[in-house]
């Protein structure tokens, strides 16, 4: 019995070879020609659902300190400088006396009399120019001298939109000198309207913010400083990646997603946004699903290198 087993297994290999050889040699596998005009694959927008979460928002912005600007001391009476009581560079007090003018006035018989008059400081501080001479001459209103205090202010351009990111009128900021102590709180901060600049088209310049660095704080005129100010902070609202919506600021657009795969524009009132994710106010719920890029503001070649941050935390960068 053994005699027939191993000759009989030879065979059967010897077929099973011969099959295969017959089918590469006459039945070649058919490739499938690819349509190049049919995409062979699905583009599927990514989907994100709003959820409830917290926006802070910090406006930042380079500045400078700067010198307390220095104030005149107007003459309140023309006449002649008869006495010097300070000179340039002296410390003075608010209401020290600067110098004295003598001056002639008329009275309502239409005669003439000597008129004095003390000029005193207007604030403390020290004289930083002192123009009077003794016997010269000044008309009502003219400066006769300049204080400056001792302080220094931070200040600093902001660009107009980043005044959407403050709900609120700041009082602070947040300061780091580049090379000098540790931060500080900079306080009295007051944000000025924007100026117009250049030429006769009257172009208006950002708004300037200004406040004032603390005595403590030993600090030179020309520093330059990061300025960070808080813009305010929402606690457990309804929050969308700022991809996906067109416009960041008090409105914009949403596209939700709907049952058949479609989407539609859906109008929006936003909130506070930290540079990733905006608040949303009105407009949707807690739960709806809506694309996660506005339609063809993430195609690659049009963000040219802008970068995003996925569902996952991950960082995505087109260009």
């Amino acid at each position: 019995m053994r005699v027939w087993v191993f000759p009989i297994l030879r065979l059967l290999l010897f077929a099973a070879v011969a099959i295969a050889l017959v089918k590469i040699a006459f039945f070649p596998d058919v490739a499938t020609e690819t349509n190049p005009a049919v995409p062979s694959a699905e583009i599927v927008e990514p989907i994100v659902e709003v959820s409830r979460g917290t926006v802070s928002t910090v406006v930042s912005l380079t500045g400078t300190v700067e010198s307390t600007a220095a104030v005149d001391v107007p003459a309140t009476l023309g006449g002649e400088v008869m006495k010097i009581y300070a000179s340039q560079g002296a410390a003075v007090s608010q209401g020290d006396k600067i110098l004295q003018l003598r001056g002639e006035g008329v009275n309502s018989s239409g005669e003439s009399y000597t008129r004095w008059a003390t000029i005193t400081a207007p604030q403390s501080g020290v004289l930083t120019s002192m123009k009077a001479l003794a016997g010269q001459q000044f008309s009502i209103g003219d400066s006769v001298a300049k204080i400056a205090q001792p302080t220094f202010l931070v200040t600093g351009a902001l660009a107009p939109e980043q005044l959407y990111r403050l709900l609120e009128q700041p009082t602070e900021a947040q300061v780091t000198l580049n090379g000098g102590p540790a931060p500080f709180t900079c306080t009295n901060l007051t944000i000025g309207a924007a100026e117009a600049t250049g030429g006769n088209e009257q172009t208006p310049s950002g708004p300037t913010m200004t406040c004032s660095v603390p005595a403590e704080v030993r600090v030179f005129a020309g520093l330059t400083a990061l300025i960070e100010i808080a813009g305010g902070i929402s606690e457990d609202v309804l929050t969308v990646p700022m991809t996906a919506v067109e416009g960041s600021a008090e409105t914009g657009n949403v596209y939700i997603v709907l049952p058949d795969g479609s989407s539609e524009t859906r109008k929006v009132t936003l909130g506070l946004n930290d540079g990733i994710n905006v608040e949303i106010i009105d407009g949707v719920e807690e739960g709806d699903q809506i694309l996660q890029f506005v339609p063809g503001a993430h195609n690659p070649d049009e963000l040219g290198g802008e970068c995003w941050v996925d569902e996952n935390g991950n960082e995505i960068c087109g260009g």
